[in-house]
């Protein structure tokens, strides 16, 4: 099939992090990166695809000695390697079948199933994939397919989010039908489609797509449709925060941590799905294997948020809610404006103005209720006031950045004085 210049060039081997000349004649690249290049998507950071015909381990093994790059085996059985360079990965799979129409035709959607040879230049689309793309429709191969990796049925609603593409109407009633196979994938798998979806504003039409066709009960058994409602809530209160207050729209997009990809925004997003009792929803999350530090922050968003509502708190009591949010603000006070947007939606009010005294303090680096500076250390209150090391001593640290907070002292020879009181009294 010929295929315009510019998406020619953008799938062109000089574009790769290693040589054409490694590969075999009978190699090709296919899946995402085909794709992205025939919708004319780039990406900074480069998820090349190949299938080799023979020795495809042997083939990564090679590219990654001599680029002494990194090495995975991701799958022996059926002779998958990854090559990871610093700027790119590039998966090497062994062709499945005896020719190279017969691997596409095993694929899940038909934009998926097209090839590129690296040699020819030539693009392969046996099932119209570029027709798909040019009409921005998923479309399955066959249900088979789909039912040979359930994990399938839910990558529909994550690739249909991220490449702003509707789901064929057969295809989506096929996934209803299988909608119960989901249960034989690993929970991890599972998470890692949802957790594009719950970082992204595009996925929560498809999330609730995916809860309707039966897909998300399995895993978040107690999400209702009041749940789902929430979820399109956080959204509106996410676009809200970050039109009033704009350098917290990036901290919205940020990781939780650099190893664990789920971002504040879905961390709000999240909460919405589990149970909202703190304790039966960190069982929900860790049955779910989501990182300690991603059940932390649900958990903390779930326990806070109905503080975050509470109107003219007292400095000591918004100093001791910033302590307990810590990192969790931001995902907490989106959980909490969500809520009361969905109450206050009927009657059209912003409900924002609640939150403002606490987002400005916190957007504040000097401001001493929500960034404690602190007068003097644990160590100085042992050795000033000659006690053990105890919970004690964090109790006087906590009074003093209070009485900081409030103006009452602002030395730290006064901030002595007043932990000698807690002591004598």
């Amino acid at each position: 099939m010929t295929m315009s210049n510019t998406v020619i060039s953008r799938l062109a081997a000089e574009n790769w992090p290693f040589s054409r000349e490694w590969l075999p004649q009978e190699a090709y690249m296919v899946g995402g990166a085909v794709r992205d290049a025939i919708l004319g998507r780039s990406r900074e950071y480069l998820d090349l695809d190949f299938i080799i015909p023979d020795d495809a381990v042997k083939v990564a093994s090679a590219i990654a000695h001599h680029y002494q790059a990194g090495f995975v085996l991701l799958d022996a059985e059926r002779k998958i390697a990854r090559v990871v360079f610093p700027h790119a990965t590039a998966d090497f799979a062994q062709q499945e079948g005896d020719s190279l129409i017969t691997d596409l035709h095993r694929r899940d959607f038909t934009i998926n199933a097209i090839a590129y040879n690296p040699h020819t230049q030539e693009i392969i689309d046996p099932l119209q994939g570029c027709a798909d793309i040019e009409a921005g429709i998923l479309r399955m191969i066959s249900p088979a397919n789909l039912q040979d990796d359930p994990l399938r049925l839910m990558r529909a609603y994550r690739q249909a989010a991220q490449l702003g593409f509707t789901i064929e109407p057969a295809t989506q009633a096929t996934i209803r039908t299988l909608a119960a196979d989901i249960s034989k994938v690993a929970a991890e798998r599972v998470r890692l489609e949802i957790s594009y979806l719950l970082g992204s504003f595009q996925g929560t039409p498809w999330l609730t797509a995916a809860w309707e066709d039966g897909l998300l009960a399995t895993f978040f058994t107690n999400t209702t449709r009041e749940s789902l409602i929430k979820l399109a809530a956080v959204d509106k209160a996410a676009t809200l925060i970050s039109q009033t207050w704009p350098q917290l729209e990036a901290e919205l997009q940020q990781y939780v941590r650099d190893t664990v990809k789920t971002t504040w925004l879905g961390i709000a997003k999240l909460a919405c799905l589990v149970h909202r009792n703190p304790e039966v929803a960190e069982i929900e999350l860790q049955e779910l294997t989501y990182s300690r530090a991603e059940i932390r922050a649900v958990i903390i968003a779930l326990r806070l948020f109905p503080q975050f509502k509470v109107v003219n708190l007292s400095l000591r009591e918004q100093y001791f809610l910033f302590q307990d949010a810590g990192v969790v603000f931001i995902a907490t006070t989106t959980l909490a404006l969500a809520d009361d947007m969905r109450v206050e939606a009927m009657s059209g009010d912003n409900p924002l103005w609640v939150y403002a005294p606490l987002i400005n303090r916190y957007l504040n680096p000097d401001d001493l209720v929500a960034h404690p500076s602190p007068l003097v250390s644990g160590k100085e209150v042992i050795i000033a006031l000659n006690v053990p090391a105890s919970p004690l001593v964090g109790k006087i640290l906590s009074e003093i950045a209070v009485a900081q907070a409030e103006g009452k002292v602002s030395t730290p020879e006064a901030a002595i004085e007043l932990a000698k009181q807690f002591v004598e009294g």
